[in-house]
């Protein structure tokens, strides 16, 4: 490039392409809306088998017996397991609490618990020899609610509990208990003019992600074995695996593969034990792959909640306390339900300013499926409730339901009731003042094509249920406050290694993490950090697996934060060291390499004033430059048992939405026309993927809101709609118009001021729509989702 010559300065034509703030496609994206992305479920391995699991068909029994020889005798079956056959002492796994057992020993906790495995040589052999797997059970009584989970002589789900939550919770059937005690609001009480209440219910929803369980394990010469399998956290699955296998973690390597989305339901183990149990024992690769039946008892669900709210207000409307009481079924086994009782505590207030509270917030051990992670995590079914107060307040003083939340709305400086500090933007009221001053759609939209009405546009659409009789229009507002990442003192970091090299005479940088793609887009934004952070253009991102540091999980809206700063804190140092071996090479050349601010831009080594002092091929020429770094952010701290006090969150996010809804108040249908979000977002990295994380998070919000709900038998607690023919969720032709206002106020604690952003229009969309069809039929409607019984009274 001439480096004794005059420099050069770099211009606009030149700059890196694709970096952050940029609307970067997805390098999947094509793949995947043409059919042609692999999946998990797609791997396959010459000479594989197929595994399969037996669960239970009972929720509460004692295995009195198992026969497993016509299974073994059927033709082309290689193996059965059952309990006895696992390897090692350790038989049971779990996120925080190792309550799970691989397979069931002695008893079942909960309709479809895995009792068996069978691997053959077909997948259909391998079902229909499950089949022939003969087990007398002795049915036992059900715990199903708090009364019969604590009610004198109750059965215990675990007996002998000896984990960390046991010395404070009240009875064994509790998981966890998490109190939040600030001020006095029984004192505060008396203050109040207006006192109202209200009891809710939050129904259990399915994640429903569309690619089900899946993976693939492969035996090693070694006597390990690898795994590819499609999950939210590589290094915890790793974690829970080894132990039962009795190999050391370096013996079990895991890589990611593709994910049809997770929003929970993979942060636990599925299949992934089952499988390298049944590869290690017939020494061939094994491929489980569940339908969709099995795929609703092979994971965790949305916690469903009972919730009790108390708000008091003075005349002029400022609220004066909160009293509630949060009940989660956490189902028969722990899973992450201590951490989400922290944040239905620690959120249950709101994003308002309330000096005096009393919280409490239970998770219950039950007969029903285990419940865990799924989007929102505990701050969902608070914001249903504490929104649905807003309303009952307001009215009750007379007031706007919007200038009443304006007026009470927590702000930057806003002390929480866990005595935490808001510490960065908090724009509530800007949010709710924003999805208030949008434009309303045109009423009576199914008139507008034309002379016969659009029923497309109406409630019951195609079913040609009514043109337009009955139905009357209804507007509602919610706001929602989430937490960002891991929380109560948990270390979350991640790490990420970058390497930088000169390729075909291109200097090309390579990420490598553990940062599981679920849908996200991490490594749309991965590519993006580090084109900006190292100036060029092009990136490889290496496949996740565990052959690097843990990324944690793909989760908590935590990964373009957290996994985010691990790539740019990489690439920081993949850079100084560039700049090193440019000053060693080319430093007598120009005297900028001592005294200027020097960056990567273009493909080449500038000034901060844009003047050129080498191109980074020339700089690197032989030499590879390779970085793997942890990064954390802030520490957090674990709330106080007793009192809920304590700095436990590290972020906060925020969205607001207006619904739009028109009711068939004669059938009791509901069509959405319109969700308009307003939402903090920090910095966005990548606007198209912002757009579409908002607008994905508010569908699902709207989904629990008016169908989704996995039905449980309160006599036997089995479940009764385990498939998408009876498990509803919304189409596109449910779908409504999803405007979306994004504000870029920055953290200045986080990696470019950005903001976590996949949960909190999760929050807020559904009492919005709750409040729009209260509004449209004048019912009270304390329930999710809302079916047409609820509004015909039929």
């Amino acid at each position: 490039m001439g480096v004794t010559g005059s420099p050069t300065n770099i211009n606009q034509g030149t700059r890196t392409k694709g970096g952050i703030g940029e609307s970067t496609l997805r390098p999947d994206g094509i793949l995947k809306v043409t059919g042609e992305f692999a999946y998990s479920s797609d791997m396959w391995h010459e000479d594989m088998l197929w595994g399969h699991t037996l669960r239970s068909t009972v929720a509460h029994a004692e295995i009195v017996s198992i026969d497993i020889s016509e299974a073994l005798a059927t033709s082309g079956v290689y193996s059965v397991l059952t309990y006895d056959d696992l390897p090692t002492e350790v038989k049971n796994y779990g996120l925080e609490i190792q309550d799970t057992p691989v397979l069931a020993h002695g008893r079942v906790r909960h309709h479809g618990e895995p009792v068996a495995l069978v691997a053959a040589d077909h997948p259909e052999t391998a079902r229909r020899a499950a089949a022939k797997i003969k087990i007398d059970y002795r049915e036992l009584p059900v715990v199903t609610d708090e009364a019969s989970a604590t009610a004198e002589g109750a059965p215990l789900l675990h007996e002998g509990r000896d984990d960390h939550h046991i010395g404070h919770v009240p009875h064994p059937n509790i998981v966890h208990r998490q109190p939040i005690v600030r001020g006095d609001a029984e004192a505060a009480k008396a203050r109040a003019d207006v006192i109202v209440t209200g009891d809710y219910y939050f129904g259990m929803q399915d994640q429903a992600f569309l690619g089900p369980e899946s993976g693939l394990a492969v035996p090693s010469e070694d006597g390990g074995v690898d795994l590819y399998v499609a999950t939210q956290w590589l290094h915890s699955d790793l974690r829970q695996i080894a132990p039962v296998l009795g190999l050391p973690e370096d013996k079990v390597r895991m890589t990611l593969s593709g994910v049809g989305g997770a929003f929970g339901g993979r942060e636990d183990l599925s299949m992934q034990i089952h499988a390298c149990l049944l590869a290690l024992r017939t020494g061939k690769p094994v491929k489980i792959v569940y339908n969709r039946f099995e795929s609703f008892f092979g994971h965790v669900h949305r916690h469903p909640a009972r919730l009790h709210y108390e708000h008091g207000a003075t005349r002029d409307g400022k609220l004066t306390h909160m009293k509630c009481r949060i009940v989660l079924d956490g189902g028969a086994y722990a899973s992450a339900s201590p951490a989400v009782v922290g944040n239905a505590s620690s959120l249950a207030v709101g994003p308002y300013v309330i000096e005096d509270v009393d919280i409490e917030a239970v998770a219950l051990y039950t007969n029903n499926p285990p419940c865990g992670a799924m989007r929102g995590f505990g701050a969902v079914q608070a914001c249903f409730a504490y929104e649905a107060q807003m309303d009952k307040v307001a009215a009750e003083l007379g007031m706007d339901p919007v200038e009443f939340r304006q007026l009470n709305a927590m702000e930057q400086g806003t002390l929480l009731p866990t005595g935490q500090v808001v510490d960065s933007p908090a724009p509530v009221a800007e949010l709710l003042r924003r999805v208030k001053a949008r434009p309303l759609p045109p009423e009576r939209q199914w008139e507008s094509a034309g002379e016969q009405p659009d029923v497309r546009a109406l409630p019951g659409g195609l079913s040609n249920t009514t043109h337009g009789e009955g139905v009357v229009r209804g507007v509602g507002y919610a706001v929602g406050l989430k937490n960002v990442g891991f929380s109560e003192g948990f270390d979350d970091y991640s790490t990420a290694r970058v390497r930088m090299e000169v390729i075909g005479g291109e200097p090309v940088a390579t990420v490598h993490t553990a940062m599981a793609e679920v849908g996200q887009g991490g490594v749309t934004v991965h590519a993006q950090i580090a084109r900006t952070e190292l100036g060029v253009s092009q990136v490889t991102i290496h496949p996740a697996d565990t052959r690097v540091g843990s990324a944690g999980s793909t989760s908590a809206s935590r990964q373009t934060y957290v996994t985010g700063g691990a790539v740019k804190n990489s690439c920081e140092a993949v850079r100084e060291q560039v700049l090193e071996i440019g000053r060693r090479k080319f430093g007598t050349y120009h005297p900028a390499w001592a005294t200027a601010e020097l960056l990567l831009e273009g493909g080449k080594v500038v000034t901060d004033g844009g003047e050129v002092l080498a191109d980074l091929a020339d700089v690197l020429e032989d030499e590879t430059v390779d970085v793997e770094l942890e990064w954390r952010h802030r520490p957090t701290e674990a709330f106080d048992l007793r009192t809920g006090q304590g700095n436990g969150h590290v972020q906060y996010s925020f969205a607001a939405h207006r619904a739009v809804v028109e009711v068939d108040t004669e059938l009791g249908l509901v069509k959405v026309i319109e969700l308009a979000c307003a939402q903090d977002v920090g910095k966005a990295l990548n606007p198209l993927s912002v757009l579409g994380q908002i607008q994905g998070g508010t569908l699902q919000g709207m989904g629990i809101a008016v169908m989704e709900e996995i039905i449980v038998d309160p006599k036997t607690a089995k479940v009764r709609n385990p498939s998408f023919t009876d498990y509803l969720l919304p189409t596109i032709l449910d779908t409504p118009t999803i405007p979306v206002d994004v504000l870029e106020l920055a953290d200045d604690h986080a990696p470019y001021g950005l903001r976590g952003i996949g949960e909190a229009p999760t929050l807020s969309s559904t009492p919005a729509v709750l409040a729009a069809i209260r509004n449209a039929t004048g019912l009270e409607l304390d329930r999710t989702p809302v079916r047409p019984e609820h509004l015909t009274g039929c």
